[in-house]
């Protein structure tokens, strides 16, 4: 036993070592400092430590939303189940690092009879019972991992359990911003119908002043039929948001995934406007190796870095080791006596000679996946990259077009009032009231598109700089991968 036990350690001891290339991470293929010029934010935040969505959307209504949306998601359940298996993948992996014991127990009975034909003819018939009884204990056919291959396959599937870690984070991240977005879209749609209402109601005063005047002889009917195109356009304009503010309900009750009740809907995008706070982007663009896409990208790259030690290890040959210790005995009360004591340990090893290239072939399969992700961690962080830096850009100038807008919106008003005076005095055509009220109505629809833009900028914000699922990217030690 004493011998067992040192091949055993000794095996393990050999065991530790592994084929794997050193991980070493790629440098990113990004400027480290955000673009800057006049489109950007002249002034640096703070770098990003963790912002929680309750800190930039504070609406609580919106954050009510998101708490269920989170706990009933689909797709966020798809996410986590994906962890669950990978983590299972992982365990039965790294158990083949051990070897499997077995205990095995046994009891056998024979009966045999034989004819003997003693003096005199005499045929006598005696009967025979044997038993035996028999206790193992052993492993057979363990592989000494003495060239890592094993070790290698397990790296490997702790690194893609990692990664789907990484990808619940992400999920998460995704279903808070899209909840957001479709909560933001639903009432500008609303802010958007209320217009259209609004100038239904104010289109159909026009119209009947027209029809006074027409009427009156005072107006052509080229004025009345002018005035009723402003009418029907709004009409038409609010039989299509009806419609629209129904999908955008649709839209956000299946990412919730439960019916969301009309209380916690937004009245208008005006109503919650003021609910949203700015998000820090941050010193430099080093905070993205902490986006959970990015480390998903990464710790996917350290799976593939993995299977190479594995593949290395192929051309080495495998030794397999099976040991077995037990008793036997003819009677049960003598089963457990040491005189009965008995144990075989054999090894085997075994060397593919002729594979037809497979080995080779094999390696270079694991060497080109290593590149693909390594193209993909690059491409995953160039794309974080330029997804904050569009955001950056729309977050430069948003706020002087919103201030534009109001100005717009507010001149257009004052306008519509003083040419409908005019109309009314007979002094200007009605031509001048039409222009007004379609260029009061259009203000006020991009108005209400202005502010659905800045507020979709600060969940982009949100979203491409990690929010609140930023994730540590020390390497775990489990994953320190040597030579």
């Amino acid at each position: 036993m004493r011998k067992l036990l040192a091949v055993l350690l000794s095996g393990s001891v050999l065991a530790g070592c592994t084929l794997e290339p050193r991980y070493v991470r790629p440098t990113p293929a990004v400027p480290q400092a955000w673009p800057v010029g006049e489109a950007y934010p002249t002034t640096q935040a703070p770098p990003l430590p963790s912002v929680s969505y309750r800190d930039v959307f504070k609406d609580p209504h919106l954050q009510a939303i998101i708490v269920r949306a989170i706990a009933d998601n689909q797709d966020l359940q798809v996410a986590m189940a994906n962890v669950v298996i990978a983590r299972a993948q992982y365990r039965v992996q790294r158990a083949e690092l051990l070897p499997r014991i077995e205990a095995t127990g046994g009891a056998t009975e024979a009966h045999g009879k034989a004819q003997v034909i003693g003096p005199g003819g005499a045929v006598t018939t005696p009967r025979e019972t044997t038993r035996s009884y028999q206790a193992d204990v052993g492993f057979s056919a363990f592989e000494l991992d003495l060239f890592g291959r094993i070790r290698s396959l397990t790296h490997a599937a702790q690194a893609q359990y990692f990664a789907s870690e990484a990808g619940v984070h992400q999920a998460r991240l995704t279903l808070v911003a899209e909840v957001a977005d479709a909560y933001l879209t639903l009432a500008t749609d609303r802010s958007l119908l209320a217009i259209a209402r609004d100038t239904v109601t104010s289109a159909q005063k026009t119209v009947d002043l027209t029809q006074a005047r027409l009427s009156g002889g005072i107006a052509p009917r080229t004025d009345l039929r002018q005035a009723q195109t402003v009418l029907e356009q709004a009409n038409s304009d609010v039989a299509n948001l009806t419609t629209i503010v129904a999908q955008d309900r649709n839209a956000l009750e299946l990412l919730v995934g439960a019916r969301v009740a009309e209380a916690d809907l937004p009245a208008s995008i005006e109503s919650v406007d003021s609910f949203l706070a700015e998000v820090p982007a941050g010193l430099d663009s080093r905070i993205l190796l902490r986006r959970p896409d990015v480390v998903q990208a990464e710790y996917q790259l350290r799976a593939a870095n993995a299977q190479i030690g594995a593949a290395r290890a192929n051309f080495f040959p495998t030794i397999d080791l099976t040991a077995l210790a037990g008793v036997a005995s003819p009677a049960l009360g003598q089963l457990f006596n040491g005189k009965n004591f008995n144990w075989t340990v054999s090894g085997s090893a075994a060397q593919t000679i002729f594979a037809g290239g497979a080995n080779i072939a094999n390696l270079s399969l694991a060497k080109g996946q290593r590149q693909l992700a390594v193209a993909q961690y690059q491409l995953a962080i160039q794309t974080a990259f330029r997804e904050v830096s569009d955001g950056l850009a729309r977050r430069g100038t948003i706020t002087a077009q919103l201030t534009a807008q109001n100005n717009l919106v507010s001149d257009s008003a004052d306008e519509l009032a003083l040419f409908t005076a005019r109309y009314q005095e007979g002094i200007d055509p009605f031509l001048n009231t039409l222009l007004a009220q379609r260029t009061l109505y259009a203000a006020r629809q991009t108005l209400a598109s202005t502010r659905l833009t800045r507020a979709d900028n600060l969940v982009t914000l949100y979203r491409t700089l990690g929010g609140d699922e930023l994730i540590d990217t020390k390497p775990a030690p489990k994953l320190t991968l040597p030579r």
